[in-house]
């Protein structure tokens, strides 16, 4: 039987298991832009939280709550990013950690949540829209250069 799962606060001292899980995933070593991420999010609103069993970081979700940037008022927050070990991925644990972000967000007044998606990737999609989103109202615009 699986030991149970423990949600906490993702700190910097994370930052080797989040690089190997993102490694795992996307197969890019990005040890200092992972560096910089947990150094900002000690400071932003919400925690972030990572997923652990028996003290090893099986998952992590970063997000964030809006200050009125470019116009976005402070009931908005963001999922910026969310990963799962892939031998623990479809058992629950993005889930729990989705969970978990959403209801810190809750208790500082947010009241909608966004996320950025690629089109193509079928399985953030329909996990996104398991956990209730659907079609926002504002639109992604790129500048190639």
């Amino acid at each position: 039987m699986e030991d149970a799962v423990k949600l906490r606060i993702l700190t910097l001292r994370d930052l080797d298991a989040v690089t190997e899980i993102d490694y795992s995933l996307l197969g890019k070593k990005r040890r200092e832009y992972w560096a910089t991420r947990l150094e900002i999010i000690e400071t932003s609103g919400v925690p972030s939280l990572a997923a652990e069993i028996n003290g090893e970081i099986i998952g992590f979700i970063l997000g964030s709550a809006s200050g009125w940037e470019y116009g976005i008022p402070e009931n908005v927050a963001w999922i910026d990013t969310i990963g799962v070990k892939k031998e623990y991925q479809r058992r629950g644990i993005a889930r729990l950690l989705f969970n978990e972000m959403v209801s810190m967000f809750k208790k500082v007044g947010v009241d909608t949540v966004y996320v950025f998606v690629n089109w193509r990737d079928l399985d953030l999609l329909q996990f996104f829209e398991k956990m209730g989103f659907k079609k926002g109202e504002m639109i992604n615009l790129e500048l190639r250069i």
